[in-house]
């Protein structure tokens, strides 16, 4: 019998039987690394800790208090701050205000300077107007300080410096009903009056901590991967630490991070220390020079198909040609339910899942394979293997991290049986009852993933007739039309993947939403219309449809080894649009062609939509 996927189910090598035992393993290594108090095992860069959140980067810039109005206030420097700032710019409005805590553009990669820093994802895809403003990467997976300079290229092409203000936090959106316009409250004593409001606040910015007994007695130095400490290890981006070379350094923690800050915090550092809860599945990422001025032979509009291309291939669509040929799209068939929600409902659903089941086992057989093949230490290279689905993390590829832990100078030390680090003294890390004395620790833990302001409370929204957001959401559940915008609310647009469709290129998301919102503001201005809010019908009809179509993952969540996609064990449902984002992409196409119109009224004043 062949599946769909060209498996022979009764021939296929990795027998049933072998699932069983594999079910059995990952399922011993999941309880291994499950928490009691699940995601309350980390602590938010806020509070005693708020100084891991400082800004190394740029100092403190003093300024009076700005009082005045713009067309349009874009909360968030970041790439989907930016996109949307580049299409408002194109419908015509001049006075857009870029807010940000950072002291310049570019969110996660403003942020995230550290050794060996990458996208994981091709820059041809990734970067985002590469052909608007002129930028050629250099390297298939594009350096960090080569993205954050792109996102500085994107700003001054589109003149979004000019209203921009940095260092600045936004506390407060509230409705002028009187006036059809948005008052926002910061920080800095700011009050800015806003025809239309954009949040695009992003989840990768706030460093998060593990919550280790002892963190704060420790008297050597220590600091999150996302604030680099430059003037203690010396060097820079592509590495030359040369201020570790007399120092013991600990780094927690192996996602995706981890796995580009290793080899050069291992090649410099007198002794390192690695210490592991969850392996990561590490890829071949063959990473390379692009030639120069590589695009010239390429037609107009070649991004846009590249970057289509690619959502396709990943998410199960048909492509003549994948243009691509990396790590995702070589995997596409294990990712598109688990990351995008789309199911294969040509084939049985009993008959899907054992495909898919063998389809992973074959996979993660062959990256633990590569371990073996690359780790010389027996024992080490066991506690290297990744024992759980392929979709249960993040995917991570390198060809640096594996080959660090041949090296007499790199210790690797499993956390898995102690519940995680044990506690922190005044000299060193201890695990279990062993200690081990270190100068610097470096925490690579990640970020409060999903905790934007509007969602946490941090940044009140207070609508039409004094209601806020979040209380109305907790009565009704969140209300939107595509995800973007909620009848109440008007001149509001909130970018993200909730109600909304997600992908492994998340940047290629917020483009789409962008282009969206352009158009809602672009046909507002040719028709006059001063408020764009969708109707409360429409709304409940979009979540109705989001409900029914959504995938539940939460089964496979459950069975996964515990982690930030699955709420450290406790499982999350999804909500998004599990037809794809090709399928949603293309259903905004149609609804603008179609129904743009609804969404537009004379004043907000007329009452509830």
């Amino acid at each position: 019998m062949a599946s769909a996927a060209g498996i022979d189910i009764g021939a296929v090598d990795i027998e049933v039987r072998e699932l069983e035992r594999l079910r059995a393993k990952y399922a011993h290594e999941r309880d291994r690394r499950l928490r009691a108090e699940g995601v309350a095992q980390y602590r938010s860069a806020t509070g005693k800790y708020g100084y891991y959140a400082k800004d190394p980067y740029t100092p403190t810039i003093e300024r009076r208090p700005v009082d005045d109005r713009v067309d349009a206030l874009v909360v968030g420097a970041g790439f989907g701050g930016l996109l949307t700032g580049a299409r408002l710019r194109e419908t015509g409005l001049e006075r857009i205000r870029l807010t940000d805590e950072a002291g310049d553009v570019g969110g996660t990669w403003y942020w995230n300077r550290y050794p060996g820093i990458h996208c994981d994802i091709e820059a041809s895809v990734y970067m985002p107007l590469l052909e608007e403003v002129g930028t050629v990467p250099t390297r298939r997976y594009a350096p960090g300080e080569e993205i954050r300079r792109h996102a500085v290229a994107i700003a001054e092409h589109y003149r979004l410096y000019e209203h921009a203000l940095f260092q600045t936090r936004v506390t407060a959106l509230t409705w002028d009903e009187e006036n059809d316009e948005w008052v926002a409250g910061t920080d800095r004593g700011d009050v800015v009056r806003a025809r239309y409001v954009v949040v695009s606040q992003g989840t990768l910015t706030q460093p998060k901590l593990p919550g280790i007994p002892g963190i704060d007695t420790f008297r050597g130095n220590t600091f999150h991967t996302s604030r680099w400490d430059y003037a203690y290890t010396g060097g820079t981006a592509e590495g030359g630490l040369t201020g570790l070379n007399d120092k013991r350094v600990a780094v927690i923690g192996t996602g995706a991070t981890g796995l580009q800050v290793v080899p050069h915090v291992g090649r410099d550092a007198q002794h390192l220390y690695v210490f592991q809860r969850t392996p990561s599945t590490v890829g071949v990422r063959d990473n390379r020079p692009l030639a120069e001025n590589w695009p010239a032979s390429l037609k107009p509009g070649w991004q846009r198909d590249r970057m289509n291309n690619f959502l396709a291939a990943v998410t199960g669509e048909p492509v003549d040609e994948d243009l691509i040929q990396d790590g995702w799209t070589r995997t596409a068939r294990l990712q598109r339910t688990y990351l995008a929600g789309v199911v294969d409902t040509s084939v049985p659903e009993p008959e899907r899942q054992l495909t898919d089941e063998m389809l992973d086992a074959r996979a993660m057989n062959e990256i633990r394979a590569r371990v073996d093949e690359v780790v010389s230490d027996p024992a080490a290279a066991e506690k290297l293997k990744p024992w759980y689905r392929y979709m249960c993390k993040r995917p991570g590829f390198s060809d640096e991290y594996l080959p660090t832990f041949n090296r007499p100078t790199v210790t690797l030390v499993d956390t898995a049986d102690t519940g995680g680090i044990t506690r922190m003294t005044e000299t060193g890390v201890v695990v279990g009852e062993d200690e081990y004395p270190v100068d610097c620790v470096i925490f690579a833990t990640g970020f409060d993933v999903g905790r934007s302001g509007v969602v946490t409370g941090a940044l009140p929204v207070i609508g039409r007739g004094g209601r806020a957001l979040l209380d109305t959401w907790r009565e009704h559940g969140p209300q939107t039309l595509h995800g973007l915008y909620s009848p109440g609310y008007p001149n509001l647009f909130l970018l993200g993947s909730m109600q909304n469709a997600n992908a492994v290129n998340f940047v290629h998301i917020l483009q789409e939403q962008a282009d969206h919102i352009g158009a809602v503001v672009a046909r507002a201005a040719e028709t006059g219309a001063r408020c764009v809010e969708p109707r409360t019908d429409d709304a409940v009809a979009w979540v109705r449809t989001i409900e029914e179509v959504s995938a539940d993952t939460t089964a496979f969540q459950a069975e996964c080894t515990p982690g930030y996609y699955n709420a450290e064990g406790r499982t999350v449902a999804a909500r998004t649009y599990s037809p794809g984002p090709v399928a949603f992409h293309r259903l905004l196409r149609e609804w603008r062609a179609e129904h743009l119109d609804d969404v537009l009224v004379p004043s907000a004043q007329s009452g509830t939509r």
